[in-house]
């Protein structure tokens, strides 16, 4: 089955019109798109958008041969004329399928959010999923063989990914291709390590993909270390980096700490953040959640494990340090390093990244900006990718 994508972008495209933001002043040439609109094997068309049969020509296709034209959600905004010689265009009700003349199956999917999904089978049996903008699949409970391909708003309902991975939808030889692009996502190169955090890529307008072909599926780095400063979106990029997965287990390593307000509103924050779908243990005890198999892991984070390791061996106090601590923190830290480097888990850690500035006045914060640096050190040598992030903005040091 061949998909020409002949526009990849949101409803209103990209950039918006008359949007003055970054990121639409940013979409221009081959990072601006077009409403998505996809063409199957020149017979099946959905979504019809403004300029369809243009966009078509200039991927080298023609809409003469199309049967059957489907639209997967509610068009705002201007009517949109149907080319001469195009059928006009319907929906299918949920959960109902239409067979075409050509071979092609294709089924209704229900939604949460105002719209219809379409799986498509293709004569020769490959599958393909596509979701409309701002929706994600309702109702799913059945374990399901996995798509071929799924196009779906990677970028605004990761977790409609997450929903399908839990089921058996998407699988390791999916290949997710982000559709519905808007200007909430970054263009060019954030996009792609965006997604590719996802497992899912971005193909620019008018490209012409072989569903089935999963030579350019990303591969997901397996461990990854998100450094930064105090409020500097760390946790939010390491959150990020797993939204579009089900069942992640997040390991806070700071505690309760029981009367402390300020540290109970920031602990909310961040429940409030996260899918509800994930878990939470309250431990800094990460070396046999590592060793075990499961789910992914975010740990958040590395510098409060530290301070409970530090606690353990008496870190704060100089003789103490001198006698046996230094040595029992080294083999603290080994042993976690140790875990990563072993572990067949997907494991995203979260760090502070200190030391750039002045140097602690005590003995006791010197000691501990050191051990940080190392730790942080450490546990970056094992991870596939190594991120900092600073105001927001993420830096790739690694990967």
């Amino acid at each position: 089955m061949e998909l020409t994508l002949l526009g990849t972008g949101a409803p209103a495209g990209l950039p918006r019109p008359d949007c003055p933001c970054a990121n639409c002043s940013a979409a221009l040439g081959p990072d601006s798109r077009a409403a998505t609109a996809l063409l199957l094997d020149g017979a099946l068309l959905l979504d019809l958008t403004p300029g369809a049969a243009f966009a078509a020509a200039r991927a080298g296709r023609s809409l003469t041969g199309v049967r059957q034209v489907l639209l997967s959600h509610p068009h705002d905004g201007p009517a949109v004329e149907v080319p001469a010689g195009v059928p006009q265009p319907g929906r299918v009700p949920d959960g109902q399928e239409l067979t075409l003349l050509t071979g092609h199956r294709v089924r209704a999917v229900a939604m949460d959010a105002p719209g219809t999904g379409y799986a498509v089978t293709g004569p020769e049996g490959q599958r393909l999923l596509y979701l409309p903008p701002g929706g994600a699949p309702a109702g799913l409970a059945e374990l399901s063989e996995p798509y071929d391909m799924v196009l779906a708003d990677v970028g605004g309902r990761p977790d409609a990914l997450a929903k399908l991975r839990a089921v058996g939808a998407v699988g390791p030889t999916t290949d997710v291709v982000a559709v519905h692009l808007d200007h909430d996502v970054p263009p060019g190169p954030e996009l792609g390590r965006r997604l590719a955090a996802a497992g899912a890529r971005a193909v620019p307008d008018g490209a012409t993909l072989a569903v089935g072909a999963y030579e350019d599926v990303p591969d997901v780095p397996r461990r990854t270390l998100v450094l930064g400063g105090a409020r500097s979106g760390k946790s939010v990029e390491a959150e990020r980096r797993l939204e579009a997965f089900p069942d992640v287990l997040y390991v806070a390593t700071g505690g309760s700490r029981n009367g402390d307000t300020e540290w109970s509103v920031r602990v909310a924050a961040h429940r409030e953040r996260r899918p509800g779908s994930w878990r939470t243990v309250e431990t800094c005890d990460l070396v046999p959640l590592l060793a075990e198999e499961g789910p992914p892991l975010l740990v958040d984070c590395l510098s409060l494990w530290l301070t409970d390791a530090m606690d353990s061996v008496g870190a704060w106090d100089d003789a103490v340090w001198a006698e046996r601590g230094e040595k029992a923190l080294r083999e603290r830290v080994r042993e976690l390093t140790e875990a990563v480097r072993s572990s067949r888990r997907a494991v995203v850690a979260v760090s502070n990244e200190v030391g750039s500035g002045i140097v602690p006045a005590t003995a006791s914060g010197r000691r501990y900006r050191d051990e940080l640096g190392r730790l942080n050190a450490g546990f970056a040598e094992q991870c596939e990718q190594v991120l900092l992030v600073v105001a927001g903005q993420v830096v790739v040091l690694r990967g």
